[in-house]
């Protein structure tokens, strides 16, 4: 389990554990939240609104049902053993050539891998790609084609806030637990596991925030629609000094995990090649621009994202870009940077909505227009994104 640390003033959420395969250490954020599943009565469609309660609650939980017995065959428990110590997470089925998806965080630093099937039966596994930036690992396991059951993947992009969502995993190794919740956020950002060469750790962008329950062991599972497609990866969890079961963190109903759509464009080239490479604009920014640091930094506007630093020779610096360079009455707050408000015409409102572009539409070596604002005004850069280092 790692404490994500925040980086000032760039970047992040902060606070956050893994939900992972190794015993859990007291933070503020957390990697795999589990509660008791809550059973939520829906009212169906304006068809049949009349039909009493018994039956929306009685088809609501056949739904269900319905969506575990399909599903769970296709989720399986990581045991996961380092030098360290052993831990536990959970992972499920890619396709039927034994290829399964989990977080890079549950298999980092593993000597050896178990991976345990729902039926029963269990095999080895092997680590075939990792991604450290959005968290993400392919393991291969050799397992008759009746064991592998793959999850269909759906479009994390059709996702709304307030859609019901299913988590299926293993938390405190309490295997194929189902709980329920809803889409709380999306678009959130947190730290990658990849550094930087001076040490910071870049961002890892898009992911959906849920209060369905995911708790230590849940990282690297599927987070289902009510369709039973997978919409996102568990990753992490918040958690507080108080919200501890034993000496473990736990669930406070603030979650987070990997869209999707990411992990459809990174997880064949971690099979093909065992890497994925992320596009650079070599700056950092605000997270986001609170009235204080508008009134400070001089900006008509309290959106976009507010460049902080530029990295010296990579894209943005090529391309003209500028950071605040001129003190403010914030420590550590500088006036002067350019205010990016649009990537490729599409309006900036936070530093998240520009990575979430970056990370599901662009690729190294692209060009991207990026609007900023200036001295109050309107300007227009052409860049080529370069590759993370």
């Amino acid at each position: 389990m790692k404490k994500l640390n925040i980086l000032l003033p760039v970047f992040v959420i902060a606070m956050t554990i893994l939900a992972c395969a190794a015993p859990v250490i007291s933070a503020t954020l957390v990697v795999a939240p589990t509660v008791e599943p809550t059973v939520q009565i829906t009212r169906v469609p304006s068809t049949v609104q009349n039909l009493p309660d018994q039956v929306v609650v009685s088809n609501s939980q056949e739904l269900l049902v319905s969506l575990y017995d399909r599903v769970s065959p296709g989720v399986v428990a990581i045991q996961v053993f380092t030098d360290a110590g052993d831990g536990l997470g959970t992972g499920f089925v890619y396709d039927d050539q034994g290829h399964i998806i989990t977080n890079f965080h549950v298999v980092d630093g593993a000597t050896d891998l178990e991976v345990d099937f729902p039926s029963g039966f269990k095999t080895t596994g092997k680590v075939v790609g990792t991604d450290t930036d959005s968290d993400i690992a392919v393991i291969k396991v050799a397992a008759p084609k009746e064991e592998l059951h793959p999850i269909t993947l759906g479009d994390s992009d059709q996702m709304k806030v307030g859609q019901t969502v299913v988590a299926i995993g293993n938390p405190f190794g309490l295997n194929s637990t189902m709980t329920m919740g809803i889409i709380s956020a999306l678009g959130r950002t947190l730290e990658s596991e990849h550094t930087s060469p001076d040490g910071t750790y870049y961002t890892a962008g898009d992911l959906i925030q849920t209060d369905a329950a995911i708790n230590p062991g849940n990282s690297g599972g599927p987070l289902l629609n009510l369709n039973g497609e997978v919409i996102a990866i568990n990753r992490a969890i918040r958690t507080s000094s108080d919200a501890t079961f034993g000496t473990e963190p736990g669930n406070i109903g603030i979650g987070f995990a990997i869209a999707i759509n990411i992990v459809k464009r990174v997880v064949p080239e971690l099979i093909a090649t065992g890497k994925y490479d992320y596009p650079y604009l070599g700056l950092s920014s605000l997270p986001e621009i609170s009235l204080k640091a508008q009134e400070a930094l001089g900006l008509d506007r309290a959106i976009g994202a507010y460049l902080v630093e530029i990295v010296s020779g990579g894209p943005a610096d090529q391309a003209g870009l500028i950071s605040g360079s001129t003190k403010t009455d914030i420590p550590g707050l500088f006036k002067g940077g350019d205010l990016i408000i649009a990537i490729d015409d599409r309006p900036i409102l936070t530093f998240g909505d520009l990575l979430k572009y970056l990370i599901n539409q662009k690729s190294p070596n692209d060009t991207v227009k990026l609007t900023v604002l200036r001295d109050g005004q309107e300007k227009d850069f052409t860049l080529t994104l370069g590759t993370r280092p």
